[in-house]
């Protein structure tokens, strides 16, 4: 059952008068999880916040222990496993050496391996998974075939084949893919990738909530860039790159006119700019972070290549409405209401979505998207993800996950 966050406080404050509950018994970690991927950077990421949230939930009590292994990772239970710097990735490295790379993985002595890339250290990690006997998952964080359209311009058709034609040969390798939306699972399983189920992403709703909003947090930022009272400030939060479209953002804040602006907050080389643009620093804290996504009007997203748009539903759980891109996770997001989907990148129609953020159905919106992060909330996603490594352990599939290619096609 479900607890709001004033019900948790109040939980808390009235056991102080009770009689102390007796100390739970330890749970012993029998089964060892090694996670891999590249997507590991010093300015953050959806995946390395995912990693990051499952490393802690498995702090508490369950049977299993987690390692990171991943280019400049540090600290207890990780392993830098080394790679050749990305330009204009926002701070990745790639892998290169995949022997070093097995080996490394290997000698943690997993029961089961999760890559969240489908590069060099998946190979690695399906090298290092024969070798030990284990089962070996592979969470598609990422639209390949999409990206390298992008990227191929004129030769876009033939370059999405190639793209496709190499994950349906990395992915053979693996006991199970996971896809964090159901547009991304539909897209494997027309690649020709059959052992694919939807594994969502999650939220800490008690974290990100309403309950951050910080007046005076508003009040620096119009004294720091010299923004008007009644400004309406629109946030965008993450990497600065193509495929997030943050031109379209740009061009619908300027045909909006006063008194919009857009905070961007985030890293990479093509950041925003505009007059009515400010670009924030990367914040690091998840505290403060979910102050920043509760103190703002608005939260828009034109990306179209998003698998699942954690961002997004971290502003959701904040109780500021979202505009975000018709397309692949992020549509899914706020297909009951929770938010408004733009179908396009023109300019005139994002500009039109976000002065309706504040007409009569913003409370409305509010509510249906609080309701979604808190149907995500990581306390419900994790032992879910558990559960799959469980059923791979013992050969079983949950009856939960099983869905048939028309299922998710339909969905």
């Amino acid at each position: 059952m479900k607890q709001t966050h004033e019900a948790v406080g109040q939980g808390a404050r009235g056991q102080a008068d009770s009689v102390p509950p007796a100390l739970p018994t330890p749970v012993i970690a029998t089964r060892h999880l090694v996670d891999v991927t590249m997507f590991w950077s010093t300015t953050g990421g959806g995946v390395r916040r995912y990693l990051m949230r499952k490393r802690a939930a498995l702090h508490g009590p369950t049977s299993w222990r987690q390692t990171i292994v991943a280019p400049g990772a540090s600290g207890c239970g990780m392993v830098d496993c080394g790679g050749v710097p990305l330009p204009f990735s926002g701070g990745y490295c790639l892998p290169v050496r995949r022997a070093h790379a097995a080996r490394l993985i290997a000698e943690q002595r997993p029961d089961l391996i999760e890559v969240g890339d489908p590069y060099r250290l998946a190979w690695a990690a399906v090298d290092a998974a024969q070798r030990l006997g284990i089962p070996a998952v592979a969470f598609c964080h990422s639209n390949l075939p999409a990206m390298v359209a992008r990227l191929a311009g004129g030769a876009a058709r033939p370059a999405r084949r190639a793209a496709e034609a190499y994950l349906r040969r990395v992915y053979r390798s693996f006991d199970r893919v996971l896809a964090p939306s159901a547009a991304m699972a539909a897209e494997l399983l027309e690649m020709g990738i059959a052992h694919v189920e939807q594994q969502p992403l999650g939220v800490d709703s008690r974290d990100y909530h309403p309950c951050r909003r910080d007046p005076e947090l508003r009040d620096s930022w119009r004294a720091a860039f010299g923004l008007p009272a009644d400004a309406r400030l629109l946030l965008y939060a993450g990497r600065f790159a193509p495929e997030k479209n943050l031109p379209v953002l740009v061009a619908a804040i300027e045909r909006l006119g006063s008194p919009y602006y857009l905070l961007a907050i985030g890293d990479g080389l093509l950041p925003p700019r505009g007059r009515r643009v400010r670009v924030l620093a990367y914040e690091a804290s998840e505290t403060q972070l979910a102050k920043i996504y509760a103190s703002v009007d608005g939260f828009v997203h034109a990306g179209d290549q998003e698998t699942f748009g954690l961002s997004a539903l971290e502003a959701m759980a904040s109780g500021t409405p979202v505009v975000v891109r018709a397309a692949a996770g992020l549509a899914e997001l706020v297909d009951n209401g929770a938010g408004i989907a733009v179908a396009t990148a023109e300019a005139d129609e994002w500009a039109a979505a976000i002065a309706s953020l504040f007409d009569g159905q913003r409370e409305t919106r509010i509510r249906l998207a609080r309701a979604r992060a808190e149907s995500l909330d990581w306390r419900l996603v994790i032992p879910e993800l558990l559960a799959r490594y469980e059923d791979l352990l013992s050969g079983t599939q949950h009856p939960l996950t099983r869905r048939t290619e028309r299922q998710f096609i339909a969905a």
